[in-house]
């Protein structure tokens, strides 16, 4: 099931460019990424809390929280600096460089948590890190 999870998250980033662009017209993109902020928190509380999924966040380790708070402080650099990205540049061009994260969550992956891809893998990974060039550095 983890493919639906993935294609999904796909779709929602795609629209998730296209909403933002539109949205960030004529408004400061820091003040929009925030208002953007605002809205995912409400919305995930709320998610949470309808499903049953709501457990005390105090019961946490402090290695959960610590890496999720780096996961957070990460989340909020990345959103500032792709609305900041989305405001000045075209998004058929932002979106794919941004999806260079690909690339690097397999150096990263590879690196610090011991995952090991395929030669096929890392044929896949060099292949979408060559189209993110091709798409960025057309004219």
């Amino acid at each position: 099931m983890w493919i639906v999870w993935a294609l999904l998250s796909a779709v929602f980033a795609a629209l998730t460019a296209i909403f933002a662009k539109v949205g960030i017209q004529g408004v400061d993109s820091d003040l929009a990424t925030l208002v953007r902020t605002v809205v995912v928190i409400v919305s995930l509380a709320l998610f949470v809390w309808f499903t049953g999924k709501w457990s005390n966040p105090f019961s946490f380790s402090a290695k959960t929280w610590v890496f999720l708070t780096l996961s957070g402080l990460a989340t909020g650099a990345s959103w500032v600096c792709y609305f900041r990205a989305l405001q000045i540049g075209d998004a058929s061009k932002v979106a794919p460089v941004d999806k260079l994260s690909l690339v690097l969550v397999a150096i990263f992956a590879f690196t610090f948590l011991g995952e090991r891809p395929s030669f096929r893998d890392w044929i896949g990974i060099a292949m979408v890190a060559g189209g993110v060039l091709l798409l960025a550095l057309k004219r």
